[in-house]
Formats: C-alpha cells, structure tokens, sequence
C-alpha cells in the first residue's frame, strides 16, 4: 500500500468521493452492533445509500435484534465492506440512528426492498438505520493479477510498497 495520508479533519472531497465508490461499489456491508452482554455481533446489510457527507442508509425492522442493540448502545456501530475479487477494503465506525421519515423511505425504496419487507415503506416496523461515521479508512490494491505482480517484484527489489495500492484514514 502507499504511504497512508495523513487524518483529516473532514475527508478531502477526492477522498470522500473514493470512499463513496468502494461502498456503492461492495454494496453489502457487515454491521457490527454490540448485544445486551457486550459481545459483537455482525450481519450482512445491504447499502440502499451513501450520502454526500459519507453516511451509510440502511433498511431495517424495528423489531430486530439490531435495531435494539442500536438504541442499547448509543448507536455505536461498526460496518466493514469487503470486495476480494478486487483487493478493496472499508471499515467505517460510528453512530447510528433509527430514521422513521416517511419521505425518505419512500424516496429510499425499491423493489429489493420489498422482498425483505413485503408491507412495503408504510409499514410502522420499517425504519431506515443511519449510519455518520466517526472515522472510516479504506484500502484499495491491485485487481489484477499482473499488476500484483508488478508490486511484489517492486518491493522485493526497492523495499516501497506503494504499487500495492491506496490507504486512507478519514476523519468525519
């Protein structure tokens, strides 16, 4: 990876921009909540959207494990991305939120939804989960296999790693 950029106090617009795609691009995150005996518990999420200031936009049932894990916690929450086939990695921590604005699930919602939640937007056990990162940082390398390669051989004979790719830390 390059040498990591320094934490800034809000991502640079470039930065944010990348982080944005890596998620829009893994789609399906694993979030991590706290249960009531302080254990971490994880599941899969699929991503319905990343805003222009970084938080990620889930749906959820209100009846759920993780929606009271959110509200038992202060919404401490962590959500990881993974897409191996590309070598792209996230980790976002921060608090989350249960949002019942109508308006915005109607605007959130599509057909995928309605699988999961057959009584569509309207139904009072549907709630979107907020996530504001606090921090996130992503690591980008490599897809294929020749260039992996190509970085291997280049830090085996300079001792610099930054043709494996990005690593950033953001601060939000």
């Amino acid at each position: 990876m390059t040498e990591m950029k320094p934490v800034h106090a809000m991502p640079d617009s470039e930065q944010l921009a990348h982080f944005r795609k890596l998620v829009e691009k893994a789609r399906v995150g694993m979030l991590t909540t706290l249960d009531k005996t302080q254990q971490m518990r994880s599941r899969p999420l699929h991503t319905i959207e990343v805003d222009h200031q970084g938080a990620l936009w889930f749906v959820v049932s209100t009846a759920s494990p993780k929606a009271g894990e959110v509200i038992s916690h202060e919404g401490r929450v962590c959500v990881s991305y993974a897409n191996g086939a590309d070598h792209e990695y996230v980790s976002v921590t921060g608090h989350a939120q249960l949002v019942h604005d109508q308006a915005l699930k109607q605007a959130f919602w599509n057909r995928m939804i309605d699988v999961w939640f057959p009584k569509g937007d309207r139904d009072p056990e549907v709630a979107l989960l907020k996530v504001t990162p606090d921090r996130a940082e992503y690591w980008d390398g490599p897809s294929n296999t020749v260039t992996q390669l190509y970085a291997f051989a280049k830090a085996m004979a300079t001792g610099k790693t930054d043709a494996f790719g990005e690593n950033a830390k953001l601060a939000f």
